[in-house]
């Protein structure tokens, strides 16, 4: 059967599968729709969660970024992995021993003020809508190449099926659906590796495979070749890294206490009955995403080894029919620049930022013709977001288990975008309505609001989707910023420090917000979006203290610390009860079911 055949059976199957989970396992009352009723096993919610975590970033993204990135990438596997260790240590617990829905019903008994409530409900929806963006890019770019419809169109069926779930289950389909979810997408994930491991190394193990000879080369081994070939072309060392060490500590120290400040993840840890339980889910997910993100940098070295095999010094005429698919997604493009029929893959940005192409004129050679070429020798763009999906391809491995990564692709999508929604419509139902605006609805109306809430978001999910700011895991690095920005230091000081008050908490929490958001603007806005920019030079040259972007989260959470610490130290210490609040909450046992 063709690739198309296969996809279709598995993208079905998975999908009625989820649907049927959704369906048993209904929301019936505002506790099940947020918490999925408190009375999920330690196991089952393990791997909901690492399903939830597991995003289209970790999932199609993060191997691309690494397999290009190098040595660099690495930042991306220390600063997600370290950070969600810290999550389950040093938050999970007392969180769960809070025994509250959302994240801003944390701070609005915390900090005592409906003011803080609000603040979170903002700080989530920025970095909640951030995340998402790039999940609905994932789920699009599976589609349009492997169903063979537009982006727009994937885009529109991912957003119907995550909404059916995600509506109707609320946390309770989203946990069970979940479970389905990462035993498809490690799966997916896995089956690959192992084929393109034990074909380019002979040894199956790709954690392995990646540190071995490669078969039949000398007994070269494969990272030598790669650093080889990549220097040949005039490329920077695979094995050696071209960031700053500030910029690496700054992006894993911004990847990883955004990592413990995400809504998604943390309102993971209420769906259990007691403390222990989610430490124990917390270790079943660590072991669970361990497979995945152990086996990534081994993909990342397959695909490039296997990309520049393929295409560098090759005619277009001979190019595998897996380019020439590709080509008509827009994420992979070739204009022949010198004219000699080959692809020359080379440094430099081939083309004016993304490949634009003509709708109907062919090249000499039979290549779509692109209109926004520049003049740099390079030739080849390469969409970092198919080095994933396409690597099956590339190694020509059999039709299912092509199919099984666009399965695969759209389970680590839709997974953490319910999530994401899910955050979204409860902080909108319940905590701007139920816990402010509206006290007085009743629990059917909240039900009621929060669907409704949800489907809102699903629309403006799915127009960044069909309008994507930027790579996956870029988009997303830049969400973990923002939540390391505005809640990791607010949980923490909430948990840790009776002295923290409202005042405190607000303050610091609204200027790590924009701090970071003025960074990002002033550096990344024209990266994203392709607009100019609005808060002067966007250079990279220009970088304060050569701190990117995606590392800034890291400064802007240093500051919500500092101006949170000093505001409280100037304004009156929180009321008796809450310190006293605070004293329980440290003591991680006893916690009762989450309530209102």
């Amino acid at each position: 059967m063709s690739v198309f055949t296969w996809t279709i059976i598995l993208v079905v199957a998975t999908f009625s599968v989820y649907i049927g989970i959704a369906i048993w396992a209904r929301a019936g009352s505002t506790k099940e729709f947020y918490v999925a009723g408190g009375g999920v096993s330690p196991l089952a919610n393990g791997m909901a969660t690492a399903a939830d975590w597991m995003s289209a970033a970790s999932f199609i993204s993060m191997a691309g970024l690494i397999s290009f990135m190098g040595y660099d990438g690495s930042v991306f596997l220390m600063g997600w992995t370290g950070g969600y260790v810290m999550l389950t240590l040093m938050l999970a617990p007392y969180l769960r021993k809070f025994g509250k829905f959302t994240v801003p019903d944390f701070f609005g008994d915390r900090y005592y003020s409906k003011t803080a409530r609000i603040v979170a409900v903002i700080a989530a929806l920025i970095v909640s809508f951030t995340y998402v963006a790039g999940q609905m890019r994932g789920v699009g770019v599976v589609f349009s190449h492997f169903l063979h419809v537009s982006i727009e169109w994937g885009v529109i069926i991912g957003m119907i099926i995550v909404l059916f779930y995600a509506v109707l289950g609320g946390m309770k389909g989203i946990t069970y659906t979940q479970v389905a979810q990462f035993c498809v997408l490690i799966f997916a994930f896995m089956v690959p590796a192992f084929f393109i491991s034990f074909q380019m190394t002979g040894n199956p193990i790709p954690q392995l495979g990646m540190g071995t000879t490669v078969t039949g080369d000398d007994n070269m081994y494969l990272l030598d070749k790669l650093d080889r070939t990549l220097v040949d072309l005039g490329f920077h060392e695979y094995t050696s890294g071209t960031k700053s060490t500030l910029d690496v500590f700054a992006i894993t120290a911004a990847l990883m206490l955004g990592t413990a400040g995400l809504p998604h993840v943390i309102v993971r840890f209420f769906t259990v009955k007691r403390v222990k339980d989610a430490r124990k889910s917390g270790l079943y997910a660590l072991l669970f995403i361990a497979i995945l993100y152990t086996t990534a940098p081994a993909i990342a070295v397959f695909a490039r080894q296997n990309l520049i095999d393929t295409v560098s010094e090759t005619s277009y005429t001979d190019m595998p029919e897996w380019f020439k698919k590709w080509e008509n997604t827009g994420l992979i493009g070739w204009a022949d620049k010198n004219k000699d029929g080959k692809v020359q893959y080379l440094p430099g940005d081939a083309f004016d930022g993304k490949p634009v192409f003509e709708t109907t004129v062919r090249g000499e050679s039979g290549e779509r013709l692109i209109v926004n070429a520049n003049d740099t020798p390079n030739e080849l763009y390469v969409d970092r977001d198919i080095m994933v999906l396409a690597n099956p391809e590339i190694a020509n491995l059999p039709a299912w288990v092509i199919a099984l990564v666009a399965a695969g692709g759209l389970a680590a999508a839709l997974s953490t975008a319910a999530g994401l929604l899910l955050v979204i419509s409860s902080s909108i139902s319940h905590d701007l309505l139920r816990k402010t605006f509206m006290p007085n609805i009743t629990d059917k109306q909240e039900l009621i609001y929060a669907r409704l809430a949800a489907f809102v978001a699903v629309c403006i999910a799915g127009y960044f989707g069909i309008n994507p700011p930027g790579f996956v895991a870029s988009v997303v690095a830049i969400a973990f910023g923002y939540a390391a920005a505005s809640f990791f230091p607010a949980l923490t000081m909430g948990i840790f420090s009776k002295r923290m008050n409202k005042e405190g908490a607000i303050a610091g929490l609204i200027a790590g917000l924009l701090f970071t958001t003025f960074y990002v603007l002033k550096f990344k806005l024209s990266v994203l979006w392709g607009l100019e920019p609005i808060l002067g030079s966007n250079s990279p040259e220009d970088w304060w203290l050569g701190i990117s972007p995606e590392g800034f989260g890291f400064v802007g959470m240093i500051v919500n610390f500092l101006v949170a610490f000093v505001v409280s130290r100037m304004t009156p210490a929180p009321p008796p009860e809450v310190q006293e609040l605070v004293e329980s909450i440290r003591i991680p046992s006893g916690a009762g079911e989450a309530t209102h």
